[in-house]
């Protein structure tokens, strides 16, 4: 019997600052940050390709770890690592079925390391154990079970050399010195097969490998305009055809089949809406056998008759989205994924011979029978007319008319994705189930420059940070104003990394539609931005400069300057909150030291939490709890929403406060306490 601990809090008249704030008579209890952010039960489940086994992500002492079990015994699991600080978030099983290896940094600064773990001894390796370096994983294949392909920046920061990894003595061997190359497509047989090469247009090229040694003339090329949503896709296992996910000589992202040999491509799959965004190929010839749209939502479509049975059957027998997150080589067992939404998530371990499906476990339990909100779908136009693919979150007894229309107008925060090459999907979102629980509504936006839309729809954030992409933010909350969702007075933008940035760029060019803004590891200067990323960043320098704009120009400089929200400091009028991680090697400290101190000079209020263990974003369940604590006092007490008092929750993490405590509704007592 699955153990179930369901812990909900009423709310005291005293922890609703506005009564009725968007609120009514059918008020869902308030769910605790713990359950909601805290440590899950058990996430990833995987099987052994050779399906002997079945391991999962559980905490061991609050820091989550690898765990394994016999696949027809899960009740017999023990814990395979004893990682003490920084969670493990991330794994995969070794060909051979003998090993679980993952991918860990220290305190955010994403060196990662490569580890191994034996399944039987338990005994742990450190396999790429070099200082300040970091691992790419470029090669596994299910048909070369003893060694599989790394790439490891520590000759050249900028450049990852090949190396071949034997999975049981450990030895590292150089294969391929990279001088230049953006990345390596390697097949089914661990050979290196093409060098992908970043122009100096921010286009790129790609070269056939024969023997190790790089040819001159490329094979394909890419543009600049294709660059965001076009690239290889591997290869079928006898080698002599490669896939790819194609925008050329089209907008949205085809799968594609070329044939190695005569450079002929044939078309598989495309959607005139959005971009091809996964495949199912066969386990030992490696066709495609489904494919994969997200536009609203992930649709599958099958290519393969049996895999169309076996994904028509799942969706029969499970409601809500379904995902296949593991096959065992036989192809006879699959671990499946369902997503309700408005329950928890639960992993089904399902055996195609007898068409059954059993429960392995449910990833957060306590949530079962909580008031989970669901997610609308929208579609929504910006200004100049494009399509803005959204997504709504309503607070439980709000709705009237569906889930789009609330009975009254509500407080609302606008929640903005990172990337921005990225983009927001369907599915269970922790931030939009906490915020609705709040009492906001929660509005995610694919604002232009999005990816998985087509190339046309990702060029027009070309150049239009703190323009066109925030006027696209801007829309979706006159929108959600006109309809009568939001509250034109109670209106909150918050985002991590460019999200973070538009939080800011909303504070200081249009300072009187937010009422606050929440911004987590955004940058503020993107002179400085651009001056520090990465180095193993080089490959992607040129597009970034295209999409942005060239430092190395005058007019860039100036557009950098112009759109940096350092520059307009002074415009900022309502409150700011801002989380740092201070190990983030891609928006570094500094971009929210300098406009905290550029705030501080001018005297306008700003509150600064800084975590000392942590990057880009907050990986240790104790340090988000804690940022989340902060954030919903902040947000209650500009928005009149609901929130669980900080209370104890900062005094298990790192957090430090360098600036503006006394101006966060209940925080400098927490500090003291």
């Amino acid at each position: 019997m699955r153990w179930i601990n369901v812990a909900l809090a009423a709310v005291p008249a005293s922890q609703t600052p506005s009564a009725g704030a968007g609120q009514t008579d059918d008020v869902a209890l308030l769910i605790e940050r713990q359950r909601l952010f805290g440590n899950p039960s058990r996430i990833q489940g995987r099987l052994s390709p050779d399906g002997q086994w079945l391991s999962w992500i559980a905490p061991v002492n609050d820091v989550l770890n690898l765990w394994v079990a016999p696949v027809d015994h899960p009740d017999s699991a023990r814990a395979l690592t004893r990682e003490d600080t920084r969670p493990i978030r991330s794994y995969f099983w070794s060909p051979d079925s003998q090993q679980l290896l993952y991918v860990n940094d220290q305190g955010g600064d994403e060196n990662f390391r490569l580890y191994g773990v034996n399944v039987e001894s338990g005994e742990q390796r450190t396999l790429t154990p070099q200082e300040g370096v970091r691992v790419q994983v470029l090669g596994v294949s299910r048909h070369i079970k003893d060694r599989i392909m790394v790439g490891i920046n520590d000759r050249d920061p900028r450049w990852h050399d090949v190396y071949q990894l034997n999975l049981d003595s450990g030895e590292l061997s150089l294969v391929l010195q990279n001088d230049g190359y953006g990345g390596f497509l390697v097949d089914e047989d661990l050979n290196i097969r093409l060098a992908e090469q970043p122009r100096a247009d921010g286009g790129e090229d790609f070269f056939r490998v024969n023997d190790l040694t790089v040819e001159a003339e490329p094979f394909a090329s890419i543009s600049f305009e294709d660059s965001a949503n076009t690239g290889p896709a591997g290869f079928t296992r006898d080698g002599r055809t490669m896939y790819w996910i194609d925008s050329r000589g089209r907008d949205t992202a085809a799968l594609t089949a070329q044939d190695w040999d005569s450079g002929e491509s044939r078309v598989i799959a495309e959607s005139p809406k959005a971009d091809i965004t996964g495949v199912m190929a066969d386990r030992d010839n490696h066709e495609i056998q489904a494919f994969a749209v997200d536009y609203l939502r992930t649709e599958w479509t099958a290519i393969d008759p049996d895999i169309g049975a076996a994904l028509a059957f799942l969706d029969g027998e499970l409601k809500g989205d379904v995902n296949v997150t593991s096959r065992t080589d036989d192809d006879r067992r699959w671990i499946v994924v369902n997503d309700p939404v408005t329950a928890p998530a639960e992993t089904w371990l399902f055996d195609r011979d007898t068409r059954t499906l059993t429960s392995l476990f449910v990833g957060r339990p306590e949530l079962e029978g909580a008031p989970l909100a669901g997610m609308t779908p929208l579609e929504l136009t910006s200004r100049d007319g494009l399509t803005l693919v959204s997504y709504l979150t309503l607070p439980h007894g709000s709705e009237a008319d569906g889930f789009t229309a609330p009975r009254d107008p509500l407080p609302m925060v606008l929640l903005v994705h990172g990337g921005p090459w990225a983009r927001d999907s369907y599915g269970s979102n922790g931030y939009h189930k906490w915020l609705a629980n709040r009492g906001y509504a929660v509005l995610s936006v694919n604002y232009r420059g999005s990816t998985g839309f087509g190339k046309s729809f990702t060029a027009a954030g070309d150049g239009e940070w703190g323009t066109s992409m925030h006027d696209d933010l801007i829309d979706a909350v006159d929108w959600a104003i006109d309809q009568g969702i939001a509250d034109p007075k109670r209106v909150a933008i918050m985002g991590g990394s460019y999200g973070g940035y538009a939080t800011l760029a909303g504070l200081t060019m249009t300072p009187e539609v937010f009422a606050c803004g929440v911004d987590i590891v955004g940058p503020s200067n993107l002179t400085t931005l651009l001056e520090s990323i990465p180095p193993y960043w080089e490959a992607g320098r040129q597009q970034m400069y295209r999409r942005m704009a060239d430092p190395n120009t005058e007019e860039g400089r100036e557009w950098l300057k112009a759109r940096s929200p350092l520059t307009h400091t002074d415009r900022i009028q309502r409150p700011l909150l801002i989380g740092q991680g201070a190990n983030d090697p891609r928006v570094k400290q500094a971009e929210s030291d300098q406009i905290v101190d550029a705030m501080r000079e001018k005297s306008i209020p700003v509150t600064y939490v800084l975590f000392p263990d942590e990057g880009h974003g907050f990986a240790r369940p104790v340090n988000n709890i804690a940022f989340n604590a902060v954030t919903e006092a902040f947000l209650a007490e500009a928005l009149g929403g609901r929130f669980e008092p900080i209370g104890d929750a900062l005094q298990s993490s790192s957090i430090t406060v360098p600036h503006g405590a006394e101006y966060a509704h209940g925080l400098s007592d927490a500090l003291s306490s």
